[in-house]
């Protein structure tokens, strides 16, 4: 090897990090091996052609462990994402996005099950409270119809913004069933908030006159939905 040859060979390992494992005939990492990267990442697993490719481990410094299955260097497949916030996702990927479904865990212990679109909650799924044993049923987020389940009641209506809003009932384990609407409170209606609801929007729950049915009006629900705000992107390695 001449001197520029040896030149671009150490070049182009500090680029690549140091590595051990199986290689093709072109030299390009192929089979099993462990990369560490410049940046203190440390991938082990499968490689195809030089790039990751089927199953491995990517450990990043920061904190995060991604394990499960890789295509061209993107997860892909099945696998589970362990993030520096004690959080934990473990589903579908699709080029490295969260992407069809999957089971995401909140540092407070709460879950989403359901599904996913470009890493965002997407579709029919099911969000856990831990703290309350409460459960809500619908789309990727409170909007449009949905059913919140309580321990001795549940609710069925429409959402906007993580809130019940407009028509929908509660049921009750005993059997009784109440139906009204939820509207915003005069106050925020005389200051103009027509528009999107905001998070300290006031809710008015309007029951309808049904006989035989006792006029009840339920606490407001102040927990908060999911919020994933930890991410880790992985380093760059050819």
């Amino acid at each position: 090897m001449s001197d520029v040859g040896l030149y671009q060979f150490y070049d182009e390992r500090s680029k690549l990090g140091e590595y051990e494992g199986d290689r093709n005939e072109a030299g390009e990492r192929h089979g099993v091996g462990k990369a560490v990267l410049p940046n203190g990442d440390i991938y082990q697993g499968q490689y195809e052609n030089g790039r990751r490719h089927g199953q491995g481990t990517y450990r990043f410094k920061i904190g995060a462990r991604y394990v499960g299955g890789y295509y061209h260097s993107m997860k892909h497949g099945q696998g589970t994402f362990y993030y520096p916030d004690g959080s934990k996702y473990e589903g579908l990927w699709v080029e490295d996005l969260r992407q069809g479904h999957g089971v995401y865990t909140c540092p407070n212990g709460d879950t989403y099950d359901g599904d996913w679109l470009h890493n965002k909650r997407h579709g029919q799924g099911v969000y856990h409270y831990k703290e309350t044993g409460s459960e809500y049923k619908g789309k990727g987020k409170m909007e449009s119809a949905g059913e919140y389940i309580h321990s001795n009641h549940r609710y069925k209506g429409n959402f906007v913004n993580n809130n019940p809003y407009g028509q929908g009932k509660y049921v009750f384990d005993t059997g009784c069933e109440q139906h009204g609407e939820y509207h915003q409170a005069e106050q925020d209606r005389a200051e103009g908030k027509l528009g999107e609801l905001a998070s300290t929007t006031i809710l008015k729950w309007i029951p309808k006159c049904i006989t035989g049915l006792t006029p009840w009006t339920p606490a407001k629900d102040t927990s908060g939905g999911e919020k994933e705000t930890a991410s880790a992107e992985e380093g760059a390695e050819n």
